[in-house]
């Protein structure tokens, strides 16, 4: 493609429907989708560790790792500031960035496989067989992705509930992710990196499949090339999904926490009925409002690479 075939699909491109732009090769597509992704997750850490911090603060409690609950998501912020310091609030956003890239691959590398496998299409099978074809296609990548990228997201998670302990006069449970990994193996073997394993892979199914149906439904109702009307629904549709199946993920990172405590929980519907029975209901949706926020910080960052993309292909021309 010559620079000026590229200058004028990058001039054109937001007058253009995204199919119309010139296509990235796999690499291409997967760095630039893995550096949008490491500056979204870090743009939104702060506010990620405060929702994981406010979600799992009852089984905090419980282990002595924090002396009172929070009030809220400013009273977590600010206190969380005060004790640890700024940049705390980043405390194991590496492994959260670490673990987009294997996603990532894993998906390109499954998605495609399951959908032949289902083989479904619309137009020749109706709307729910295609609907469910995709739910289960994705739930599936999903599933195989997490075998592999799960203890990453453990750790990721530990990291982000290990405050300075009120028992242990201010003193960490883990230096880092590499200690985290040793202590968990050593305490509880592999089963403790893939506790709450199971409930998920529920998870994803769930979440995904709302996010398809209720994206699906709503986008060929609205105008299209329109930058802040994807965006709105994008955020809104994530925001529906991810309230759906926020239980699932409160349930999920409560039974993470017990790895190494030597107190688990039996399975993961044990975990719920302990948590709606000792801090109600409402303990399984604690977090939801800074998960919203972080929507809008993700959201935002690319959605805005995303509008980037086209002027990168225009640079690579030129260079060609």
């Amino acid at each position: 493609m010559s620079a000026n075939n590229a200058s004028a699909a990058a001039a054109s491109a937001p007058k253009k429907a995204r199919q119309d732009l010139p296509k990235l090769g796999f690499w291409e597509e997967f760095m630039i989708s893995g550096v949008a992704a490491g500056a979204a997750k870090t743009a939104a850490a702060p506010i990620e560790r405060v929702k994981l911090l406010v979600q799992n603060q009852g089984e905090m409690i419980k282990q002595g790792t924090l002396d009172r609950p929070y009030s809220g998501v400013m009273n977590c912020l600010t206190r969380t500031v005060k004790t640890e310091g700024l940049y705390a609030l980043w405390r194991g956003n590496l492994s959260n960035v670490i673990r987009y890239f294997p996603t990532q691959a894993l998906n390109f590398a499954f998605k495609d496989q399951f959908k032949r496998m289902f083989n479904y299409k619309k137009d020749r099978d109706g709307y729910m067989k295609w609907f469910m074809g995709n739910m289960a296609s994705g739930g599936l990548a999903g599933a195989v992705s997490l075998c592999f990228v799960y203890s990453l997201d453990y750790v990721r998670t530990r990291l982000a509930n290990d405050t300075k302990s009120a028992k242990k006069g201010g003193e960490r449970q883990y230096n880092g992710m590499v200690d985290c990994y040793i202590k968990t193996f050593k305490s509880d073997g592999l089963m403790g990196l893939y506790r709450g394993f199971c409930v998920s892979c529920v998870g994803i199914v769930a979440y995904r499949g709302f996010y398809f149906g209720l994206y699906d439904t709503l986008q060929p109702m609205l105008p299209v090339n329109n930058f802040i009307v994807n965006f709105m629904l994008g955020w809104i549709v994530t925001i529906v999904s991810g309230l759906i199946s926020y239980p699932l993920d409160t349930v999920r990172r409560r039974m993470m926490m017990t790895s190494g405590t030597g107190k688990n929980y039996r399975n993961s519907f044990e975990c719920f009925t302990q948590c709606v029975k000792n801090e109600g209901m409402a303990s399984l949706f604690r977090g939801a409002g800074a998960n919203i926020l972080r929507g809008v910080a993700g959201a935002l960052v690319l959605s805005g690479v995303d509008a980037i993309k086209p002027y990168y292909i225009m640079a690579r021309a030129k260079k060609d």
